[in-house]
């Protein structure tokens, strides 16, 4: 039952709850960040695997750039089309197809016999990735009210990083297992998946997350602001009023019905006087983030390491404590993004990140990358990266763009990030080969270091505002 309130112009629903429960937003957003935990998990993977995939088959360096790259070639493809089926059908059917497609990678990625066939079931993985990283923090940001909003979507870079982690433990765990329990796989296809041909059971790992993802989808509700789109108010106004209770709900869908009247609900909207300024924002900040070599470290560890001088085992060690600081430091940005603001974390993870590049390439350029310093330099770099450009770009692109165009705006930036991801991580082993390691590192540095004046100058702060304040501000 309904009734309206002829004074505020909306439907209110009288099963609304008077109170919000933050736990009951917290659920829903770490349903949605566990897409961030599939990210992570299906793009480090691989990084146990290569070695193994690279004596098994001979790759030369262009195939085993392939063979890492398909999954962001899938990323690209998912990025490109998640804003306009997101914006037709919803967040959380497109949320539940990219949970789909992970499974179908995850189980697909155990049978290939040839590198062609594991190209291109990783490049069915990636379109999972491409959806789901647009789509969780686009979903997270809509849902969350604005002073908590900042944590929130970096809860989904955070998850990130957890899948990150869990792929080098699973990795490091299922060699372990290999090497000295070989024969608690009795059964001959198990031999073959978890010891004969381990990188097997690396990739297959990743079932387990995205049949529980699949599952915990289908009890979350839809975006209130993606709803509100579609004339359907009443659904909404009771989601918020779920989150933050009725009163604050209808003053929230008074501003989300009042912003939405004044959009056009067109892409080209994207290129107006002020918005244009948004939209150069959400395409550089994850450009920035990409270029500064951070999946090079993720995919290529093990290949960094090795050159140094490390074991295999040893390897995969380096790439476990890796992990473990990439998600502390992770932990820091969702306790202080809304407190000290995106701006000044940002540009203090970057003037870091970039030292920390320069730094790793000085170790290897005067031959002293082989004792603990290169793991030290690199945790510097992912400690720096994990606080600002890691979850920071996520944060401000699901934030600065239109309700009506939300989806596709982001598209613009999230195309932006696997586009270059996948130019980055192709070219690395050629880039390797060619200049050295200490090019490789020195080059990064290079390409990052203009974000700093970038943030200083052109990127606002957004924290404490609500979506449709900051939207209102660019046409000011």
């Amino acid at each position: 039952m309904t009734t309206t309130d002829e004074a505020k112009g909306i439907p209110r629903q009288t099963l609304a709850p008077e109170r919000g429960s933050i736990l009951y937003l917290s659920a829903v957003c770490t349903v949605a960040a566990l897409g961030g935990l599939l990210f992570g998990f299906d793009t480090a993977v691989i990084s146990g695997a290569i070695g193994l995939l690279e004596t098994q088959f001979a790759l030369d360096s262009v195939l085993k750039g392939w063979v890492v790259s398909s999954v962001l070639l899938g990323c690209i493809t998912g990025a490109m089309a998640a804003g306009t089926l997101s914006d037709r059908f919803g967040r959380k059917k497109m949320m539940i197809l990219a949970a789909g497609l992970f499974l179908v990678s995850a189980l697909g990625s155990t049978i290939p016999l040839t590198p062609g066939a594991l190209i291109a079931v990783r490049f069915v993985g990636g379109v999972g990735v491409g959806f789901a990283s647009m789509l969780a923090p686009l979903y997270i940001s809509e849902l969350s009210p604005p002073h908590l909003r900042g944590r929130m979507v970096a809860m989904y870079q955070f998850a990130i990083t957890v899948g990150v982690l869990g792929a080098y433990l699973s990795n490091a765990f299922l060699l372990h297992l290999a090497e000295n329990h070989g024969e608690m796989f009795g059964h001959a296809t198990l031999q073959w998946i978890f010891v004969d041909e381990l990188w097997r059971g690396m990739f297959g790992a990743e079932a387990l997350p995205a049949i529980l993802f699949l599952l915990l989808l289908l009890r979350v509700p839809e975006s209130p602001r993606w709803l509100t789109k579609q004339h359907r108010e009443d659904e909404a106004l009771n989601i918020l009023a779920r989150i933050g209770g009725r009163e604050t709900a209808t003053l929230e869908m008074n501003e989300i019905r009042d912003t939405i009247s004044q959009e056009s609900g067109s892409v080209w909207q994207l290129f107006r006087p002020g918005m244009r300024l948004a939209l150069l924002i959400g395409i550089m900040l994850p450009l920035f983030g990409q270029i500064s070599g951070i999946n090079v470290i993720i995919y290529y560890g093990e290949d960094i390491f090795k050159a140094a001088g490390w074991q295999l085992s040893d390897a995969l060690g380096g790439l476990v404590i890796i992990g473990i600081v990439n998600t502390a430091f992770t932990v820091l940005t969702l306790w202080k993004v809304d407190s000290m603001g995106r701006k000044p974390i940002l540009q203090i993870g970057t003037i870091g990140v970039v030292t920390s590049l320069v730094l790793i390439g000085l170790l290897f350029h005067n031959g002293v990358a082989e004792g603990p310093w290169l793991l030290w330099m690199i945790i510097g770099y992912i400690a720096c990266f994990a606080i600002g450009l890691g979850p920071i770009p996520w944060i401000v692109i699901s934030e600065i763009f239109p309700t009506r165009i939300r989806g596709r705006a982001m598209s613009f930036g999230v195309f932006t990030v696997w586009a270059t991801c996948f130019l980055v991580s192709f070219t690395f082993p050629w880039l390797k080969e060619n200049l050295g390691p200490a090019g490789c590192f020195w080059l990064y540095a290079s390409l990052c270091a203009p974000s700093i004046l970038f943030v200083w100058f052109l990127v606002p702060e957004t924290k404490g505002k609500t979506l449709e304040e900051l939207e209102k501000s660019w046409t000011r």
